[in-house]
């Protein structure tokens, strides 16, 4: 058990200021608790927390942990004239060459990361063709190792042949035998109506959703109606997907009215993603008529989930009408969807607590206003995961970050060469 004496908890829901001690158990089941309990176990750490903020830790509703060794990688080939060419040229090309010490690498490093961002649980959509089955209990070993809960899924696709897609369907079934997961689509227009059909059926054979991308070019609407002669919302509205619990379905940016309301009458949920498709050039999120099932998420951009919520405002409030609380809503909109649906790890006792030294007032009438103006990552002292430390002072407790960081600047050179 850990005891944080003397800070002050933010509640994340309601946002209420307390002084208080808190005593944190450990465990996925693990709770909370603000005044000291009947029975204290023989071990127990103490920290001073004055001066402090505890509050829930971040949670990351979007992610690719396979891009993690992607950073200042070589150009491709050809310069990428649309969205579709830049999947081809760079990131097809990266999916292909992973192998499982660059999948170990990737998730050691996004993990190390994540956690000095304050994030201890991680959604993640996968890829890795060359390297499937399997793939994804390295990437749930090297996560837990590190202290990092998660939900995982294998992106299936039809785009390297009808081998592949069996490979990534076994792959998932596999999967979701043993652990918690969804069940992970590439866009609609690399998923053919057999494959669609077969991920509907995995994702209700174990209670499960997808987590699939969706509209987030043009060209995914325009494939679907050319060969379906229908939008993408619909024709997975037709599949049955939108029966499923638990969808996550990422970008949303080219969506009609009516694929909002299907969307809004579902249990789906849509995770956005602000630097990633300002990156891509594929246009810019609209919530309206989605109501208020919607994440934050970062894509592989970075994992830093306070720079995607700050990147969430500025670009967002010029398309549509949010606030800052809005913004908060969403970015905390994972913690309910988790919960919600049952899956474990991001309880009550993961929370980061931060030194954050303002020269203003700070309290619940302007948290959100500190909150995307005034704190960020560097804010982040400590990090409690599933009532384990994961960082203290800073450093992560349970990885050697030296040499996370050395291999995994090993691997990104190996990883950029069998790219060529």
């Amino acid at each position: 058990m850990i005891h944080l004496k003397n800070g002050t908890y933010i509640n994340w829901q309601t946002l209420d200021f307390s002084q208080t001690d808190i005593w944190v158990e450990e465990g996925k089941h693990g709770g909370v608790h603000f005044s000291k309990p009947e029975k204290l176990p023989e071990s127990i750490q103490t920290i001073d927390c004055r001066g402090l903020y505890i509050t829930h830790a971040l949670a990351n509703g979007h992610h690719h942990i396979y891009s993690a060794l992607a950073r200042g990688m070589p150009p491709p080939p050809a310069q990428p004239q649309n969205f579709h060419q830049k999947l081809q040229y760079v990131w097809w090309r990266l999916d292909r060459a992973m192998d499982e010490q660059a999948l170990r690498s990737s998730a050691l490093a996004t993990a190390l990361i994540a956690a000095k961002a304050g994030c201890s649980f991680i959604i993640d959509h996968h890829s890795s063709p060359e390297k499937t089955r399997g793939s994804l209990d390295i990437i749930a070993k090297a996560l837990e190792e590190a202290g990092m809960g998660h939900l995982l899924a294998y992106e299936i696709t039809d785009r390297n042949g009808l081998g592949k897609t069996r490979d990534a369907l076994a792959e998932t079934q596999s999967y979701l035998k043993n652990r918690q997961g969804l069940v992970g689509l590439h866009a609609s227009f690399t998923v053919e109506d057999d494959t669609l059909r077969s991920a509907r059926d995995l994702a209700s054979k174990y209670n499960t959703g997808v987590h699939a991308h969706l509209a987030e070019d043009l060209i995914d609407q325009e494939e679907c109606l050319k060969k379906y002669n229908r939008r993408v919302v619909q024709r997975y509205a037709d599949a049955g997907l939108l029966e499923l619990k638990a969808n996550v379905f990422v970008h949303g940016i080219h969506l009609d009215s009516r694929e909002r309301e299907l969307l809004r009458n579902s249990t789906s949920h849509i995770t956005v993603n602000y630097d990633s498709n300002l990156n891509n050039k594929v246009g810019v999120f609209r919530g309206d008529g989605l109501g208020k099932n919607i994440m934050l998420g970062t894509d592989g951009m970075n994992n830093d989930m306070f720079a995607s919520a700050r990147t969430a405002w500025f670009t967002g409030m010029g398309h549509e009408k949010i606030t800052p609380q809005m913004v908060y809503d969403r970015l905390r909109r994972v913690h309910h969807y988790l919960n919600y649906n049952g899956f474990k790890g991001d309880g009550e006792n993961n929370l980061m607590i931060l030194d954050y030294d303002t020269p203003t007032p700070f309290d619940k009438s302007n948290f959100a206003g500190h909150f995307l103006y005034g704190m960020n990552s560097g804010h982040v002292k400590h990090l409690i995961s599933q009532g384990k430390w994961v960082l203290k002072d800073r450093k992560h407790t349970l990885l050697d970050e030296e040499s996370v960081l050395a291999e995994a600047r090993e691997q990104a050179k190996r990883l950029w060469s069998r790219m060529k």
